[in-house]
């Protein structure tokens, strides 16, 4: 891979993804290689700019973070097709990210240099709000990506009141939701908030949406896995106050009430995810991220 020009995003309001963001730029730098920095947080996100500025684009953007920071810069990296190399600095579970030691290793620069990678394609999802007046406020088509989910919740100022859903699977009405709310997941996401609601983990390699209900209000609510073909629409039900919140990644995003809808669907582009590790398994991130026992051979004073 040509580094010409390569992109640090860190983690915002993170001491330690700043100074290693510095050293990792001056490390660059000595290479002859041009580096931009930017800072990426819920409140911060120098990122959102690329829409409207278009800037240079990079051979190489390097995410300094955890999880959330690597969700913030593929919502915006993976249109433009730029591949994304991210370290955990000052995240949690990090299930996007190589071990931070890596970073001061000389060896991964030249690793990246000579092609000695893998380049992991995830799923992102797409969102598309309409509306079913005459007020026209999505005119303009905005959409919207994810690269683990989007979900729906109810929204008031006060009170925290159930919300009502309907899903149409291909214009074909499903179910009805009444609970917390409704998520809709990629492969990546069923690690996040979709299991936590009990939802399937899949497999990134498996592209495929999955369909949770977060606290229905029915037994009979079960999550689903559908075909990444599939367009999924989703109806906020009920008089006008029954506002719900459309979340993209954990992001706040927009409020939708009835008689507006959303599409989701599989985006046309993936985020593209460098990978170091010469004999990567996902069985073995999830043995390590979710605690699981492994092998038993592998553990002393199992019983």
């Amino acid at each position: 891979m040509n580094l010409n020009l390569v992109w640090i995003i860190y983690k915002a309001k993170s001491k330690n993804a700043l100074e290693e963001s510095l050293l990792c730029f001056e490390k660059l730098h000595s290479k002859g290689i041009e580096v931009i920095k930017f800072e990426s947080g819920i409140d911060t996100n120098q990122l959102k700019a690329i829409s409207t500025s278009k800037p240079k684009l990079p051979d190489l953007a390097i995410v300094l973070g955890g999880d959330g920071t690597v969700l913030g810069a593929a919502r915006h990296l993976a249109i433009h097709q730029i591949p994304i190399l991210s370290f955990n600095v000052g995240g949690n579970l990090g299930f996007l990210t190589h071990d931070k030691s890596l970073l001061n290793n000389d060896e991964v620069w030249e690793r990246v240099r000579e092609d000695q990678f893998a380049i992991e394609r995830r799923m992102m999802l797409q969102a598309n709000l309409s509306n079913s007046d005459k007020s026209n406020k999505y005119k303009g088509g905005k959409n919207y990506w994810a690269l683990n989910d989007f979900y729906f919740r109810s929204y008031h100022d006060e009170t925290s009141p159930t919300c009502s859903l309907e899903l149409l699977i291909d214009d074909e009405a499903v179910d009805r939701y009444k609970g917390d709310g409704l998520i809709i997941s990629s492969p990546t996401g069923s690690t996040a908030y979709a299991m936590a609601t009990g939802g399937p983990i899949l497999h990134p390699g498996i592209e495929a949406i999955v369909v949770s209900a977060i606290c229905p209000m029915s037994l009979s609510s079960r999550p689903i896995v559908v075909p990444s073909g599939s367009k999924l629409t989703i109806k906020p039900i009920g008089d006008l106050s029954r506002r719900v919140k459309l979340w993209q990644d954990g992001v706040s995003s927009e409020l939708i009430q009835p008689g507006d809808q959303c599409l989701i669907q599989k985006a046309r582009h993936h985020a593209q995810m460098l990978i170091l590790d010469q004999s990567p398994s996902y069985y073995r991130t999830l043995t390590q991220k979710l605690h699981w026992a492994g092998s038993l051979s592998n553990q002393n004073n199992f019983f």
